[in-house]
């Protein structure tokens, strides 16, 4: 075990500036409180409007103390080259990615893996299964950030314990023989839980930013870039084209140390179609026209360019999981019918259909999503049989 770094302030002086926030005080001039500006010597006029409280462990810390399995490490490894064998059109399975909105209870994430894996065993030769497991959730204003930013659901803030227990749902989903999916949201934590994650999403408010454009480009794994929330497809394809390419910039090393990163590319970008504020295009249309765009502005012998994978939620469903099913099974026919570029679907689905308003675990509805509206485990499974059906007519 290695040693913990030293927090600056005491649990009395931590204790004292959460109850100045508490009483809408600011900690800066309300405690007297040690600040590490004061320890080198710095004016205080540096951070005005930031309190740091706790040092969190160093990636190579934690990573060391929770390590992925020997099965782990084989799914990660195998499940990654077969995404990228099916973006590349060298398989001719179908990706699908499904699970929960987000995580929220690490008990029904891991119950939900375990029905996965159990599913998986039948229709592993026309589907390739990847679990939803997302951890961050971008907030158009403000809400719930997700399991890393406040894991008690209360506004608690306990990101040390968050960071560590989205590791411990990752391993677990990993040991159940199912490979792993989420959405990196910004670029620290994935040095915390990257090892463990097959594919990536670039969500649609990011898919513009150079910062994941940057990111993108040094994960070991494929990533989605979704197209832009006014239905941007450009943007998505831009993302690709940037993150295929080495980049240089600031980050943080595996011993937490402000470092510059450099990048070789990540050849295996795509594009994801999630719909937009102004309606859906999962549509032929819309598919075959992404395609043409990106084949026209990609290299060949990118991902980007051999196929697409269509978000069945979001602006493609009106975040209605009857409609999110429908679209689902639409698609099931027409990759049945040999509709070529569409190499995968994203699904959001849990345990119990539908949603319920955010709070702590012990007042909830047991496998019941937190945010987005989800599809039920019986749904998910007759929807995913459709899918292999769909592939094998393909086939056929």
């Amino acid at each position: 075990m290695q040693p913990e770094p030293q927090p600056l302030n005491s649990p009395e002086d931590v204790e004292a500036i959460r109850r100045v926030i508490r009483q809408g005080g600011n900690p800066l001039v309300d405690t007297d409180v040690p600040r590490w500006e004061d320890q080198v010597g710095v004016s205080r006029i540096v951070n005005r409007r930031v309190v740091e409280i706790e040092p969190l462990p160093t990636p190579a810390q934690v990573l060391a103390d929770m390590p992925l399995s020997e099965t782990a490490q084989r799914v990660v490894v195998e499940s990654r080259d077969a995404i990228r064998g099916v973006l590349h059109g060298r398989d001719d399975r179908l990706l699908v990615i499904v699970g929960p909105c987000s995580v929220h209870d690490p008990r029904a994430a891991l119950d939900y893996a375990r029905r996965l894996s159990a599913l998986n065993g039948e229709l592993k030769d026309e589907l390739l299964i990847v679990m939803r497991v997302y951890f961050e959730k971008p907030r158009t204003t403000v809400g719930w950030k997700g399991l890393i930013n406040d894991p008690d659901i209360d506004g608690s803030h306990n990101i040390r314990k968050g960071l560590l227990l989205a590791r411990r749902v990752l391993l677990g989903v990993l040991d159940e023989g199912v490979p792993a999916a989420t959405e990196f949201l910004e670029p620290t934590s994935p040095q915390y839980i990257a090892d463990a994650v097959s594919w990536g999403a670039i969500g649609a408010r990011n898919t513009e930013s150079q910062i994941h454009r940057q990111l993108a480009s040094g994960l070991s794994m494929p990533i989605g870039f979704k197209n832009a929330t006014d239905g941007s497809v450009k943007a998505a394809i831009n993302g690709c084209y940037a993150a295929a390419q080495q980049h240089g910039f600031f980050g943080v090393d595996h011993l937490g140390r402000a470092c510059v990163v450099e990048t070789l590319g990540n050849p295996d970008c795509h594009v994801v179609l999630r719909g937009s504020s102004h309606g859906p295009n999962y549509d032929a249309g819309s598919i075959a026209a992404a395609m043409a765009e990106a084949r026209a502005e990609m290299p060949e012998g990118s991902a980007a360019v051999c196929g697409l994978v269509v978000d069945c939620s979001h602006g493609n469903s009106g975040k209605d999981e009857r409609r999110q099913a429908d679209v689902v099974r639409e698609l099931a026919a027409r990759i049945a019918a040999g509709e070529p570029g569409i190499a995968g679907l994203m699904m959001e689905s849990f345990i119990e259909g539908g949603n319920q308003p955010a709070g702590p675990l012990d007042t909830l509805v047991y496998g019941r999503s937190i945010t987005d509206r989800c599809i039920s485990w019986p749904d998910t499974e007759a929807l995913l049989r459709d899918l292999a059906r769909a592939v094998a007519a393909r086939r056929s």
